[in-house]
C-alpha cells in the first residue's frame, strides 16, 4: 500500500505522497502544473524536497489544527507567498497568537485545555477553511468538515484522487484504532455536562462515526500508519473510548442516539434538538421548509475551558437528520429568543451553508448586529447580521404558521417571546425566562435573573401578565423540557415575580432609584478600535435617580494627552428618565499601539456626585 520512496517521501497512491516531519506533511500533487497543495505543514522543511515529488511550488497549505508540530514553521509558508487556510475556529491561535500569548490566564487556571501548544509567533493567514462545504484548491475539489475531538477546533479533509475517497483526519485518530495522545481530548476541568470532563472524548467518538458518513477508503492522520481499513479502525477507538467515558458516568453513554436520533418530537410539526447546549426548536412547514428557534451549540460533549474563540465552537450535524429524518430541504429562518452566545453561535454557519435567514425583534437586532458595542455578559464573539427586524406586539408570517412576537425582559432585557399554534396546540417559546421544572406544592427555582443581562424590578411581573393573557397550553424553553401549562403555575410565576419585585423594593434605596442594575450612566460602544490620530463617537445613557426632574453634568475622563469633545454635557432629564450625552473622543497622532485603554465618564445629578459611572476600552492599533 505504502510505497517507500526516495528519502523522507512516500508515495500513498496516485499523486498523494507523505512527507515525514514534526508530523506527516501529506503533498497532493497535480502533475501537470508541477504544483501542490499541502496538509499541514510541520517544520517546514518539505519546501527543501519539492523535487522529491517532482514539484516545483506549492500554491496553499491546509491546515487541520493549531498545534505546534502541525504548524511550527508556517512562517516560511507564509514568505514564500503560499496560501494558508486554517480551521475557523482556530484562526485566533494562528494569526492572532500573540494575543493569546498576552491574555492566556496563568493564575488560578482552571483551563486544561491544550491552547498552549500553539505558534510561539503568529503568522498571518489567507484565510478560513468553509466548514461543510467542498472548495477548490491548487487542482483539487476538497470538503471540509469539523472533527472536534483532538482539539475543539479540528477540521478534516475529504477530497477524490483517482476515484478513491480520501481523509486527511489530523489527530483524530491514529493508525489502527488509536488516538495520537488522550490529553488533548481534556477540554475541562470536570465540568457539569453529561461527559465532565471527558468532552473531547466523546466528541472524538461523534467525529469518527462522521468520517465513516463520508465513505473514504483510506484515512491519511497527522501521526501514525494510514488507516486502510476505516470501520475497523473506527469500531476499535470508539468502543475503548466509550469504555473510557463511562469510567465518569453513572449509566453508559450512546453516541447514536445523538448523532442519529437528534430531534424529539413534541408535536408531529414541532420538533426540540436534545443534542444542543441550549435547547433550538425547529418548526416544519409542509412546503418542505424549516424555520429554528435558536440554534447555537449543536451536538455538544460540553464547552472546553476559556472564554477565547478557540473554546466555542458551532456545528450543524443535526441539520442533516431534519433532511434525512423529516423530509426538510431547507432551514428558511433562524428566530433568536435573546442573544446569548448558546442560542444563536450557529446563525453565521445556518446562514453561510444554508442561506438561512435571520428574522430578529427590534430591540435583539442591534445586539446581534454590534456585539463590540454592548457591556453585556454572553455576548457571540462576531456580528450576526439580521435580515429582518421584527415588531414587538405585531405578528409575522412565515409560510402557513402566524408567529406573535412579544417583549420578554427579565433573563435579560433583550429577548423576546414568540406565539404560535402547532398541530392544534398553543404554544410559547420564552427562552431562559425561567425554569419549567415546576410541580404544584414543590418550592420553585425558576427565575433566571441576571443583573448584567439589565434585568428590571418588574421585568418577571410582566412575564407573567404575558403569559396570562395569552394561555398558552405548551411552554418550550432554553435548558428545559417542553412544559404542560396549567393555570396553577401561571398563578405561581405571577406570585413570584410580584415577591422578586416587592423585595428589590424593601432592600434597594427608598429615594434613589438607578434600577435593579445600580449604575446611573452606560457607555456605548464599550469596545472601540482606534488608529492613532484618529476619532471615534461616544454616546452616554445616563439615568435621572430622583422622583423629581434635575440636571445631570456628564464629564468624559481620558488618558494623558487624549480629547473628548465637549469636556461636559448638561442634561436636563425628568424623573426617573433617561438622557444621552455625546461626545467626541481625539487620539492624539503617534501614540503607540496599546490594548483597552479605559475612558470613563463622571455623572452629576441633581447636585449629587455620583463618580466614574461608566467605562468604555479603547484600543490603539
Amino acid at each position: 500500500m505504502v510505497d517507500p520512496g526516495k528519502g523522507p517521501a512516500v508515495r500513498i497512491c496516485d499523486d498523494v505522497f507523505l512527507h515525514e516531519d514534526t508530523c506527516h506533511v501529506y503533498v497532493l500533487r497535480d502533475r501537470g502544473r508541477r504544483e501542490a497543495v499541502l496538509v499541514d505543514f510541520g517544520s517546514g522543511d518539505v519546501l527543501d524536497r519539492l523535487a522529491d515529488f517532482e514539484v516545483d511550488r506549492v500554491t496553499d497549505v491546509l491546515v487541520t489544527h493549531h498545534h505546534r508540530d502541525q504548524v511550527q514553521g508556517l512562517a516560511r509558508a507564509a514568505a514564500a507567498g503560499i496560501r494558508i487556510w486554517v480551521p475557523p475556529v482556530e484562526h485566533d491561535l494562528i494569526a492572532r497568537v500573540d494575543e493569546h500569548w498576552r491574555t492566556r490566564p496563568l493564575d488560578n487556571d482552571y483551563d486544561v485545555r491544550q491552547d498552549r501548544y500553539s505558534l510561539l509567533e503568529q503568522v498571518p493567514v489567507t484565510g478560513t477553511v468553509g466548514e461543510y462545504r467542498t472548495a477548490r484548491y491548487g487542482a483539487f475539489d476538497i470538503y471540509t468538515h469539523p472533527l472536534p475531538g483532538h482539539t475543539v477546533g479540528s477540521v478534516g479533509y475529504f477530497t477524490d484522487v483517482a476515484g478513491r475517497r480520501i481523509a486527511f483526519t489530523g489527530d483524530l485518530i491514529h493508525g489502527e484504532g488509536r488516538v495520537w495522545s488522550l490529553a488533548a481530548t481534556q477540554w475541562a476541568y470536570t465540568g457539569f455536562h453529561e461527559t465532565a470532563g471527558m468532552e473531547g472524548v466523546a466528541a472524538t467518538v461523534l467525529s469518527c462515526m462522521q468520517v465513516l458518513e463520508h465513505g473514504p477508503e483510506l484515512l491519511l492522520p497527522s501521526h501514525g500508519e494510514p488507516v486502510t481499513d476505516p470501520p475497523a479502525a473506527v469500531t476499535r477507538a470508539c468502543r475503548a473510548l466509550r469504555q473510557l467515558l463511562d469510567t465518569r458516568r453513572r449509566t453508559p453513554w450512546d453516541p447514536e442516539e445523538k448523532l442519529r436520533r437528534p430531534w424529539n418530537q413534541v408535536t408531529p410539526h414541532l420538533l426540540r434538538n436534545t443534542t444542543s447546549m441550549a435547547n433550538s426548536y425547529a418548526l416544519l412547514s409542509e412546503h418542505g421548509t424549516a424555520l429554528l428557534l435558536d440554534f447555537g451549540y449543536d451536538l455538544t460533549t460540553g464547552l472546553a475551558g476559556g472564554h477565547d474563540r478557540s473554546s466555542r465552537r458551532p456545528l450543524l450535524a443535526s441539520i442533516e437528520a431534519l433532511r434525512r429524518d423529516h423530509g426538510i430541504d431547507r432551514v428558511e429562518v433562524a428566530l433568536p429568543t435573546h442573544y446569548h452566545d448558546d442560542h444563536v453561535a450557529g446563525f453565521n454557519l445556518l446562514r453561510e451553508v444554508h442561506g438561512t435567514q435571520v428574522w430578529s425583534p427590534s430591540h435583539i437586532a442591534p445586539v446581534l448586529n454590534s456585539p463590540e458595542r454592548w457591556d453585556l455578559p454572553c455576548l457571540w464573539y462576531d456580528p450576526i447580521p439580521v435580515d429582518r427586524e421584527l415588531t414587538c406586539g405585531r405578528p409575522v408570517r412565515w409560510r402557513e404558521y402566524e408567529i406573535g412576537v412579544h417583549e420578554l425582559p427579565g433573563h435579560t432585557l433583550y429577548a423576546a417571546a414568540y406565539s404560535f399554534t402547532a398541530d392544534g396546540r398553543s404554544v410559547i417559546a420564552t427562552g431562559d425566562q425561567q425554569s419549567t421544572e415546576w410541580e404544584p406544592g414543590i418550592r420553585p427555582e425558576l427565575l433566571n435573573y441576571q443583573y448584567r443581562n439589565r434585568f428590571r424590578v418588574d421585568d418577571f411581573v410582566r412575564s407573567a401578565e404575558l403569559y396570562r393573557k395569552l394561555r398558552p397550553e405548551l411552554m418550550i424553553s432554553g435548558h428545559w423540557a417542553p412544559f404542560e401549562v396549567g393555570d396553577d403555575y401561571l398563578d405561581m410565576l405571577l406570585a413570584e415575580g410580584e415577591k422578586l419585585a416587592r423585595l428589590h423594593r424593601e432592600l434597594l434605596p427608598r429615594d434613589l432609584d438607578f434600577g435593579a442594575e445600580g449604575f446611573a450612566a452606560r457607555i456605548a460602544p464599550y469596545r472601540s478600535v482606534l488608529t492613532a490620530g484618529g476619532r471615534t463617537g461616544l454616546s452616554v445613557g445616563v439615568r435621572n435617580p430622583f422622583p423629581t426632574e434635575e440636571t445631570a453634568e456628564v464629564m468624559m475622563c481620558v488618558p494623558d494627552g487624549w480629547e473628548a469633545e465637549p469636556p461636559v454635557v448638561r442634561l436636563e432629564i425628568g424623573a426617573h428618565g433617561e438622557g444621552v450625552a455625546d461626545f467626541q473622543l481625539h487620539v492624539p497622532a503617534g501614540t503607540g499601539p496599546a490594548e483597552r485603554l479605559r475612558v470613563a465618564v463622571d455623572v452629576t445629578v441633581g447636585g449629587m456626585r455620583l463618580g466614574q459611572q461608566a467605562e468604555a476600552l479603547v484600543s490603539v492599533r
